[in-house]
């Protein structure tokens, strides 16, 4: 078993001839383009994905080798996930030949072996550099041809940077330096996912609502930041991807992940000192300006260096930890106390404003000034409630939501009612108060 560190772009077809321009100027080892073929399995019923692995065989030059990916961790467009490769005489798929211990407990393994069944393939040619930087050894693959699923295809341009040598800080700076040339975006999507897309007729992606995290009962103030940083991350690479396939609406989605994004560094500010992340915020800051702007086109702000950086400069400082070298001993100590009791914490802070900004107000216009607030707290709510049971957080944000979609549908009366209701509903979390 190998751990594979790779970065994924989808590129542009345009940026071919810009990155082999690029990568001529620095000391590397070039590998003229081949022909691959990956020829994916999974069963009627999709257990494969279920369990979050991947499996398929690759041909080159009348090689094969089978290669199956297990569960890993994905942040940004940074891929880190268990692989297990097996030669092959020919393309014939023998699960049997991979270790037992990779498959989930009680697995009857020739059992799955007759479940599996071709799925879907990816055809393309590939180019590559193997690149010296700093003190690592860069892999760096050009793949142009397609994805494919019966009567479904879809083109195929990606640049992958996967680690050989040195460290992961080193691939990152890498990234950054080879975005500068255009034509690339952080891609979260694997040629896999596309394939299953496709395999199931290739429906438009639908819209997501932010979900409410999921985290550990025993999970650390520090674990909590994490996941809330990277759930960010994740709906707006999702949505991003969703606007560029047609829908307009997405950009609205994709704002909603930059909120979340802002509210999660104000949460978490009196521990993690403003200055550790003050260059990345005003990265997405640039963003969110760029996106409030109603004729910008996806492509455009998609594929933009500004928000391919910001992006990627997300990706380094949670995958590098990047806010402990501006930590004190102190803070230190209260990030890795106990997500829920701060959770706790903030919720009641939270109640507490939100009384606060709407118990007196009377005039309509007022309530349209206090919208944004309204949103960007229950969005924080949706970062800090996992721990507690979904129906009862829901139940909760219930009366709290209604308030927003009348502000947000202009309707003028009845809206104290609704904040009496409101401000009336018991806490589903351990009312400790800001002072606990």
């Amino acid at each position: 078993m190998t751990i594979e560190i790779e970065l994924k772009f989808i590129a542009t077809p345009e940026a071919a001839e810009k990155l082999t321009t690029n990568l001529a100027a620095m000391p590397h080892q070039h590998v003229a383009a081949r022909e691959l073929t990956n020829i994916y399995f999974e069963t009627d019923d999709n257990q494969l994905r279920r369990w979050d692995m991947g499996l398929r065989i690759r041909g080159v030059d009348q090689r094969y080798e089978m290669t199956l990916k297990a569960s890993g961790k994905t942040v940004g467009g940074l891929h880190q996930r268990p692989e297990y490769n097996v030669d092959l005489d020919a393309p014939d798929l023998d699960i049997a030949l991979l270790p037992a211990e990779i498959w989930p407990q009680g697995t009857d393994v020739a059992a799955l072996q007759q479940r599996l069944e071709p799925l879907f393939s990816t055809h393309f040619q590939r180019e590559m550099w193997l690149v010296q930087f700093a003190d690592s050894e860069i892999e760096v693959a050009f793949d142009r041809g397609e994805v494919a699923a019966g009567e479904f295809s879809e083109p195929l341009y990606e640049v992958e940077l996967e680690l050989k040598q040195g460290s992961r800080a080193d691939l990152l700076s890498f990234a950054a330096k080879l975005i500068d040339m255009g034509g690339l975006r952080l891609g979260s999507l694997s040629k896999a996912a596309r394939g299953y897309q496709l395999a199931q007729g290739n429906p438009p992606r639908p819209l997501r609502t932010f979900p409410l995290l999921k985290i550990p009962a025993k999970a650390t103030v520090e674990q909590g930041m994490i996941n809330a940083l990277s759930a960010g991350l994740n709906h707006w690479q999702y949505h991003e991807e969703v606007w560029l396939r047609g829908n307009p609406a997405a950009k609205t989605s994709v704002l909603e992940a930059l909120d979340a994004l802002r509210q999660t560094f104000s949460l978490f500010g009196a521990l993690v000192p403003r200055k550790a992340s003050s260059d990345l915020r005003q990265k997405l800051t640039r963003i969110e300006e760029v996106l409030t702007n109603d004729d910008q086109e996806a492509q455009e702000l998609c594929f933009s260096f500004a928000s391919v950086e910001a992006q990627l400069a997300l990706t380094h400082w949670l995958v590098e930890s990047q806010w402990q070298n501006w930590l004190d001993d102190k803070n230190k100590s209260k990030l890795q106390g106990s997500f829920k009791r701060f959770s706790d914490i903030m919720l009641s802070r939270i109640a507490a404003d939100l009384k606060e900004t709407f118990v007196d107000v009377q005039l309509f216009n007022e309530f349209q000034d206090k919208a944004t607030r309204l949103n960007r707290q229950l969005l924080a709510v949706h970062l800090l409630a996992g721990a507690y049971p979904a129906e009862e957080v829901n139940n909760w944000m219930s009366s709290w939501q209604t308030l927003q979609h009348a502000i947000h549908i202009q309707q003028e009366r009845g809206l104290n009612t609704l904040v009496n209701q409101a401000v009336k509903q018991v806490p589903f979390w351990l009312n400790s108060g800001a002072s606990r």
